[in-house]
């Protein structure tokens, strides 16, 4: 169940007389957010304003700490995420939680329901200019579908080898987001905006000689694209990057569902 979904059947229960108020306010009380000893504050209204739960961000906490932020999510939503999670600190996890998945090449380490599907309208297409870019591109390729969007992928089609993106030219036409993974100069996503009809979330590597300075090139280079239509996220964020393709998509549907009413 979604968080909104837990909150309406409780006050249904409650208006049935099924569930006491008493009861209803243990279950109520960190709906805001739980405290977690002294060290976190749990955000579980993140889903109702945002239509997102909050996510775990691994670097800086430990095995402990990740696993209780966890389990404390785990109980108001179906999918839980931890990201930058290093394979040692994920075999830690799963000794205390065993039912934790990982994603090796996007580091995300997560709590899935088996019945995992796509449930929002629309695909995201993920693209990168190099090999190098893959840890990136699946964060947010991985982020996308656990968020529960359709994905397509396709790799290493960078603008020194322009004929690999035009081959594949029938997938940039089908998608509805295009998220665009790309480091050295940066430059794929201005071509593929070129010739895409759709909105295009640009990210930046770290990937690139000592001129790239770390991916600010990358990132300069996007922010200053003369193509029309790109967002453009912070270097290596690949989960920001599916956030931000998520939500176009969530507005999309909602605007088209504003006007079947209408």
């Amino acid at each position: 169940m979604t968080q909104p979904d837990t909150l309406r059947a409780l006050l249904t229960a409650i208006a049935r007389g099924q569930v006491s108020p008493d009861a209803a306010f243990e279950q109520l009380k960190y709906l805001e957010f739980e405290p977690i000893e002294d060290f976190a504050k749990v955000d579980h209204h993140r889903t109702l304003r945002t239509g997102f739960p909050e996510v775990i961000w691994g670097p800086g906490k430990t095995v402990d700490q990740i696993v209780q932020i966890m389990r404390s999510l785990h109980q108001r939503n179906p999918v839980v995420m931890a990201t930058r999670i290093e394979p040692a600190v994920y075999e830690q996890v799963r000794q205390q939680v065993p039912t934790a998945m990982y994603y090796a090449m996007a580091r995300i380490c997560a709590l899935v329901p088996l019945n995992l599907v796509p449930r929002h309208p629309g695909m995201i297409g993920v693209l990168t200019a190099g090999t190098a870019d893959l840890a990136v591109a699946e964060e947010a390729a991985v982020t996308s579908e656990l968020s529960g969007f359709q994905v397509k992928r396709l790799w290493d089609v960078g603008v020194a080898g322009l004929h690999r993106l035009l081959h594949h030219q029938q997938l940039i036409r089908e998608v509805d987001v295009l998220i665009v993974v790309a480091g050295m100069e940066g430059a794929l996503p201005s071509v593929v905006a070129g010739l895409a009809d759709c909105p295009i979330v640009a990210v930046p590597t770290s990937i690139g000689y000592g001129a790239s300075f770390q991916g600010l090139s990358a990132l300069l280079t996007m922010l200053n694209s003369c193509a029309a239509g790109i967002g453009v996220v912070n270097i290596d964020n690949g989960f920001g990057a599916a956030v931000l393709a998520g939500q176009i998509l969530r507005t999309a549907a909602r605007l088209q569902a504003k006007s079947q009413d209408l």
